[in-house]
C-alpha cells in the first residue's frame, strides 16, 4: 500500500491557527492510522490513506474549530511533483521564492488559462496536472500574486509549499 502525504491548507500560517505537530499528529491517529508523521510546522501529515481528504477535512474540522483542506499525494507523486523542473535552473537559483501548489483536481482549459494570464514581470507559472508551480522573481512580499487571489481566480481551494520543502518530503519518504 503507498504512503500518503496530506498537505493541509489553514494550519500555522502567518500566526493563526497555530496547532502544534504532536496534536496535529494525535488528530489524524484518532482516524485510527497508525504511524503518523509530521514533518516540518507546515501542515504536512504523512501517513497510508485513500480517497480520505474528506474525511480528514472533517474530522480537522470537528477537532480545530475551522475549515481545513487536505490534498493527499501518494509518496510517489511527491517524489515526481519534486523531480519537476518546469523553470531553468538559473531561474530558480535567482529567483525569490519557487513553490509548488497543490490543488484538488487538474484544471480545465479555461482555469489553466486564468492562471497562466497571471504571469508577469515578476511571477511566472507552469501546470502540471494537480500542481502549480509559481517562480517569484523577487520576495515573495513584493509579488502580487498570492494562494488568496489563485483562489478567488480559480474559485477552488489549494496549498502552496516551497519547493524546498517538497524535495525535502520526497527524500525522507522515497516511493515504497
Amino acid at each position: 500500500m503507498p504512503r500518503y502525504v496530506a498537505f493541509l491548507r489553514a494550519i500555522n500560517v502567518g500566526g493563526s491557527n497555530v496547532v502544534r505537530m504532536e496534536d496535529l499528529r494525535r488528530k489524524f491517529e484518532a482516524l485510527g492510522f497508525k504511524g503518523v508523521e509530521t514533518f516540518i510546522a507546515s501542515g504536512n501529515v504523512s501517513r497510508d490513506a485513500a480517497a480520505l481528504e474528506r474525511k480528514i477535512e472533517r474530522h480537522l474540522e470537528k477537532a480545530l474549530g475551522y475549515e481545513v483542506s487536505v490534498f493527499l499525494r501518494t509518496d510517489a507523486q511527491v517524489a515526481a511533483v519534486a523531480a519537476q523542473k518546469p523553470f531553468t535552473d538559473a531561474r530558480r537559483q535567482s529567483a525569490g521564492a519557487f513553490c509548488v501548489g497543490f490543488l484538488a483536481a487538474p484544471l480545465p482549459p479555461p482555469a489553466a488559462k486564468s492562471v497562466l494570464a497571471l504571469k508577469n514581470g515578476v511571477d511566472d507559472f507552469h501546470i502540471d496536472g494537480r500542481e502549480i508551480y509559481w517562480l517569484c522573481t523577487k520576495r515573495q512580499s513584493e509579488s502580487t500574486f498570492s494562494n488568496a487571489l489563485l483562489e478567488k481566480t480559480l474559485k477552488a481551494r489549494s496549498t502552496f509549499r516551497g519547493f524546498n520543502t517538497v524535495q525535502k518530503l520526497a527524500a525522507k519518504y522515497p516511493p515504497k
